[in-house]
């Protein structure tokens, strides 16, 4: 039935979706696969240079764009590892669900969809059952991983979550953990959820300092 509905006028539309979420092999040599491993920040004697370090760590998938597009600075959603906004044109809405008539389940299902016989460049179309945006309040777009840091510290920003429940949040929420598995043709986040939830935990553990910048 999904593939069938690719063929209507709105999954015209959900086509455009996920052709805009596909990789360039530009975006593919620029980005590292892997995180460092919390041991690995041992050496580091000083306990805020070390925090700092875990998180600038963590930041790899923090500022990556498959997590900076569900966190934009507007209305609009962003798309692919350009980051530019979503097409078709949809907007926030309530609970950063979309607009009545276009919400964010129009296209996204609650998986990827493979797409069959489109472009070569067209594989699939994202999904998660939990598919929206985040909380205006969490925008990431334009900020540096500094601010980024001050802001998931902040209650007033973060959903009123203590630390423990940030660490909860980033390790085993499954909308976090599609970006580890974001559908074929689109470049996943680096590491794993597991290896990013404990570079976050260590990040709280040494006091959650944050970078400078």
């Amino acid at each position: 039935m999904k593939i069938k509905l690719l063929f209507s006028g709105i999954a015209a539309n959900c086509l455009v979706v996920a052709a805009g979420a596909m990789l360039t092999p530009a975006s593919i040599a620029q980005t590292s696969n892997s995180l460092r491993s919390v041991e690995s920040f041992q050496s580091i004697s000083d306990e805020r240079a070390r925090s700092v370090a875990l998180f600038e760590e963590a930041g790899k998938v923090i500022q990556h764009p498959r997590c900076v597009n569900c966190h934009p600075a507007t209305e609009r959603p962003l798309q692919g590892m350009t980051m530019h906004l979503h097409q078709p044109p949809v907007f926030r809405g309530e609970g950063g669900m979309g607009l009545v008539g276009m919400q964010c389940n129009t296209c996204h299902s609650e998986q990827n969809t493979p797409v069959i016989g489109q472009a070569d460049t067209l594989k699939s179309i994202p999904g998660n059952p939990a598919w929206h945006l985040a909380p205006i309040e969490m925008a990431w777009e334009g900020k540096t991983l500094g601010q980024i840091c001050v802001q998931l510290k902040d209650p007033k920003r973060n959903g009123d979550k203590t630390m423990e429940e940030i660490v909860e949040h980033m390790a085993h929420d499954d909308l976090v953990g599609w970006g580890w598995r974001p559908g074929d043709g689109r470049e996943p986040v680096p590491g794993t959820q597991e290896e990013f939830g404990k570079l976050i935990q260590a990040w709280v553990n040494t006091g959650a300092a944050c970078p400078s910048s």
